[in-house]
């Protein structure tokens, strides 16, 4: 018997209504809309309200997702949500978002691969869709990582920013021609955890008793961002047989421009074919790949029968892809 196919039937988002601009920013630590621009291609972020939540944004960006792929959430039997930002140490934000959504049977529960959390989440759904244990999962990516930044530190505080994206996976038969029919292709996940000290957290329940900050080795980071990403983009083109030529769109996590431009030239892909919405967005962690899906499908930009390749890395570090054909 063939594995059942993890189909894209829908997609959602939700950024908070507040918008800090650079020139907002730079009133609040030592630095200018020119300096942030230049380094990053970030011209504003989006902020969370003080009584606003990972879950808050999560709900909205859900509930989106599911109307899109005409469901409703009784449809929904799995929830996946990547944060690392969760309303509590315990229980799961899926858990929260589960009982929002009056999901009343399936499963959830949260991973935590920072900026990767969406690729993780989508490879797992995948994977229990393929082995019949789910019909509708619900993947999303949700971050209210201005709660973890150090509004000192020029460095990192202007990176990131709040929101949420969601993507419906449904489970379909195999058909004819696999290569051509809607669903995700490939998959491919890796860590390596010796370099946790270039983007971490310096808190914790178990070491600190407090959350922390975030905290970052930008130089370093940008190193392995670029050769990782680029690695697992070529490394889903040769598993699947198909060129990165030929491939419709890329959906990278939206970390910094700079990034995103430096994997392009290192495998040749035309500016015109990578989603960026870092410079309205900044980096939102495992809800920027989401995020970004959902502009370009909204825009149109992504259609039907399209070849998209998703990519993030996160602390840890994680890393990953996905590819799929929506």
């Amino acid at each position: 018997m063939s594995e059942l196919r993890a189909r894209i039937a829908g997609v959602g988002s939700y950024l908070p209504d507040r918008i800090l601009s650079n020139d907002e920013l730079s009133n609040m630590v030592d630095t200018s809309d020119s300096w942030i621009r230049e380094r990053t291609g970030i011209r504003q972020r989006h902020i969370a309200a003080d009584d606003e939540t990972t879950c808050d944004l999560a709900e909205i960006a859900s509930r989106r997702a599911i109307e899109q792929a005409g469901l409703t959430p009784d449809d929904i039997d799995l929830i996946i949500v990547g944060t690392t930002t969760p309303d509590f140490t315990f229980p799961s934000t899926a858990t929260l978002l589960q009982a929002r959504l009056g999901v009343s049977g399936g499963a959830a529960f949260d991973v935590q691969a920072v900026c990767s959390g969406f690729i993780y989440g989508l490879t797992i759904a995948d994977n229990f869709i393929a082995r019949g244990q789910a019909q509708n999962v619900l993947v999303v990516g949700a971050e209210t990582m201005s709660r973890i930044l150090d509004w000192t530190d020029r460095s990192t505080c202007v990176l990131f920013g709040d929101g949420a994206g969601a993507m419906v996976l449904q489970a379909q038969e195999p058909g004819g021609d696999a290569a051509t029919e809607p669903g995700i292709l490939a998959t491919y996940l890796r860590s390596d955890g010796r370099f946790k000290d270039l983007l971490h957290v310096d808190g914790g329940p178990s070491s600190t008793g407090t959350v922390g900050h975030l905290r970052m080795l930008g130089n370093q980071v940008f190193r392995h961002a670029v050769t990782n990403i680029a690695e697992s983009m070529s490394t889903i083109a040769t598993r699947t047989g198909i060129k990165i030529a030929d491939i419709d769109w890329f959906v990278p996590h939206q970390a910094n421009q700079r990034i995103l431009e430096g994997v392009a030239r290192r495998l040749s892909i035309p500016t015109h074919k990578v989603i960026s919405t870092v410079a309205d967005h900044g980096n939102t962690s495992a809800a920027s790949v989401p995020l970004a899906f959902d502009r370009a499908v909204q825009d149109g930009r992504i259609k039907p029968g399209d070849l998209v390749l998703m990519e993030a890395l996160g602390g840890g570090f994680t890393w990953g892809a996905v590819l799929a054909r929506v």
